[in-house]
């Protein structure tokens, strides 16, 4: 991602020889002709009679970020001329107040959804969340064992995070062509978290089955470039074989807004105040520590910190608050759907954290709303990280190292004090989400990819310019 240099065009020497006065002026010395550049060759992509089927545990109207992502996904695979179908289970992420009524089987912009009955236990409790797995991927393997069709690619992702395994299973008993999409790597963040012991039993079962998902998948997309190096460097993996596709925000829904417009804003009281907002997964694999400690020491300051979401986390921010007083500080729900859009330019830095030690494990894929909505980024993490790496190279925002409140403090006041950098820095966030982080763009990377797993299957493609 270093941005190369441009070519330097070195001088020629002429020849000095004088030439007579008499003697006919030379000809000009004719450049060499240029072979005309090639056009690229055409690309495969997904043919209308090779459907897709996108296999998650999540999709909507779930509040499960990847369930939108892949709704999105689904929907702009069908508007660039795919047949695309779903398998997911019914609403069960969010809180049961989120959880919203829908069909089992329907046809939701233009994809064929098929959702599954299971339980719906708390997802923050181990043993919920093992036995909501559980009753989704028993019964969705046994369909897929006896009624895969050799005429689909099968794109498989990692919620619930051993679902691909399914996939090599069935490839080993039938024709089945499947896509594996890593969006969070286990066992390690299973290691991370210290729900499983490092180097053992179940560690080393796990990475045994993800050897097996990995070599029999057609094809593997992840989300940055240092899960790409893990699953090769893991599972002996062909890097050929792994495309980094970066994830996305809807551009169309998401629009930079000044916030003083918002009636989020205006309802929370963030119109006058400097506000900085995380609005997403309160997970355990995002770092909050730095920005309370911030808001503890700006308490006396015209700056308000904002958390809207739910996860791991929530209760701990929660009681932070309390404990510490932070009346600059306030934590809400997950936001309706529609009010999304207004809730998210609501504030002058959008906050982007990913915990230490998750490099190339878990990556943020809320920075791209944050880049849609055309805010400079706050991004927390370690020094060595492609987060950071992108908010400074573009100047998108500042980066503070994880567990620098010293530095969090600091960063925040020269914001505060310079608001026309920050507003500059939001613009050029917009321009790059517009350049290189959009749906239609990621879908077709991705048809492009499920492309070169039908080709392998045997399956028709089409090209495109």
């Amino acid at each position: 991602m270093i941005a190369s240099h441009p070519p330097t065009n070195k001088d020629h020497t002429t020849d000095r020889t004088k030439v007579p006065s008499h003697a006919a002026s030379p000809s000009p010395v004719s450049e060499p002709a240029t072979a005309p550049t090639p056009a690229p060759a055409p690309a495969p992509t997904l043919a209308p009679d090779a459907p897709v089927v996108i296999l998650n545990q999540y999709y909507v109207p779930d509040v499960a970020s990847t369930g939108h992502l892949l709704h999105e996904l689904a929907r702009e695979l069908v508007t660039q001329g795919c047949t695309v179908e779903a398998v997911a289970a019914w609403p069960s992420y969010g809180p049961p107040d989120t959880w919203q009524p829908c069909p089992l089987r329907e046809v939701r912009d233009g994809v064929q959804v098929q959702r599954m009955k299971t339980t719906r236990f708390s997802k923050d409790r181990l043993l919920g969340r093992v036995v909501n797995f559980t009753t989704f991927i028993v019964p969705l393997a046994l369909r897929k064992l006896f009624n895969s069709r050799r005429d689909r690619v099968y794109l498989y992702t990692t919620n619930p995070p051993f679902l691909g395994v399914i996939g090599a299973l069935v490839s080993l008993v039938r024709r089945h062509t499947y896509v594996q999409l890593l969006h969070d790597a286990y066992p390690d963040l299973a290691v991370w978290v210290g729900t499983i012991r490092k180097s053992g039993f179940a560690e080393r079962l796990w990475h045994w089955m993800n050897k097996m998902m990995y070599s029999r998948a057609a094809e593997t997309i992840v989300l940055c470039e240092a899960a790409k190096e893990l699953v090769c460097r893991n599972y002996a993996i062909d890097p050929a074989r792994v495309h980094v596709i970066s994830n996305w925000a809807d551009g169309d829904l998401i629009v930079p807004k000044d916030k003083r417009t918002t009636n989020f804003s205006r309802t929370h009281g963030l119109v006058e105040p400097f506000t900085v907002l995380y609005s997403g997964n309160l997970g355990l694999y995002y770092e909050f520590e730095t920005l309370i400690g911030a808001a503890e020491r700006l308490k006396d300051e015209n700056v308000k910190f904002v958390f809207v979401g739910s996860g791991g986390r929530k209760a701990w921010i929660a009681e932070q608050i309390q404990k510490r007083k932070l009346t600059n500080a306030i934590l809400l729900p997950y936001q309706p759907t529609p009010e999304v859009p207004d809730s998210l330019p609501s504030c002058d830095t959008s906050v982007v954290s990913i915990a230490r030690g998750i490099e190339g494990i878990s990556y943020p894929s809320k920075l791209y709303t944050s880049l849609a909505v055309g805010k400079s980024v706050l991004a927390l993490s370690e020094p060595k990280s492609e987060l950071r790496e992108l908010v400074e190279k573009h100047k998108l925002g500042r980066w503070v190292n994880i567990g620098d409140v010293d530095a969090c403090v600091a960063t925040i006041r020269d914001m505060m004090a310079h608001p026309e950098e920050v507003a500059a820095e939001g613009r050029r966030a917009r321009e790059l989400f517009d350049r290189e982080f959009t749906r239609p763009l990621a879908a077709k990377k991705y048809a492009h990819v499920l492309a070169l797993a039908a080709q392998r299957a045997g399956l028709p493609v089409r090209s495109v310019p």
